[in-house]
């Protein structure tokens, strides 16, 4: 998102990579959930059905799991304390339904286990929030005002949106790995089934790659535009 951000200057080349690697992550996504959403994993089970069982084994077994509409909208809402799943994969029986769930059920063992990378995520995101609104001000502003007078600012505004995808990172493996061991443990999927959900999660930690690589190159450029304004 924040690649949109960018200003066109003597350094806008630093945004070239960002947004190859959203690009390439984005169609490796779609490319291996349609592959693996085609896929029934061998216990007949829904996303819903492995989600649940994933929250009970936990001691979570009244946590809600509901469906919401949208494609992969699926998330944990850690202040509602319950899981939303996308209906494809609520009702569907795929390989990638049960592992897309997992992890969402993933978020919400880290809540139950005070995993601290998730708490400090939940705290700033009221900050990421804000600094998101805010450099749609920079981008606006910086047609009609000279950059140097926004560049202190954009370092902070920037500097608070990579940090925050740079905790973010983590926080999704962590969750991956704690689906993929928790289905196992479970005997929701196969040793062999869980090849193709690791591939599935994966491919969606990528993009939260790209964000933080993307984060990261601009607040790069800011900076590097501070320092020449400083220079000057």
């Amino acid at each position: 998102m924040m690649l949109g951000m960018f200003i066109f200057d003597r350094w806008w080349y630093l945004a070239i990579p960002g947004i190859l690697l959203a690009l390439y992550a984005q169609l490796k996504l779609s490319s291996t959930y349609s592959h693996y959403v085609q896929i029934g994993n061998q216990a007949g089970i829904t996303g819903a059905q492995a989600a649940r069982a994933i929250l009970g084994r936990a001691g979570l077994a009244n946590m809600p799991v509901e469906e919401v509409g949208g494609h992969l909208t699926d998330h944990y809402d850690p202040m509602k304390k319950a899981l939303f799943l996308s209906s494809e994969n609520f009702h569907g029986q795929s390989l990638a339904a049960v592992g897309v769930a997992a992890h969402e059920a993933g978020h919400a063992l880290q809540h139950q286990a005070a995993y601290a990378l998730f708490h400090l995520r939940m705290f700033l995101v009221p900050a990421t929030q804000f600094a998101t609104n805010a450099a749609y001000f920079i981008f606006l502003l910086s047609w009609v005002m000279s950059i140097a007078k926004l560049a202190t600012i954009a370092v902070g505004v920037f500097a608070v949106l990579a940090l925050f995808q740079v905790i973010t990172l983590p926080v999704e493996y962590d969750a991956s790995r704690r689906a993929k061991e928790q289905l196992l443990r479970l005997g929701l999927v196969s040793r062999e089934e869980s090849g193709g959900v690791s591939k599935v999660l994966n491919a969606a930690a990528l993009t939260y790659v790209a964000a933080m690589v993307g984060a990261l190159l601009e607040l790069l450029h800011w900076v590097l535009i501070a320092r020449n304004n400083d220079r000057d």
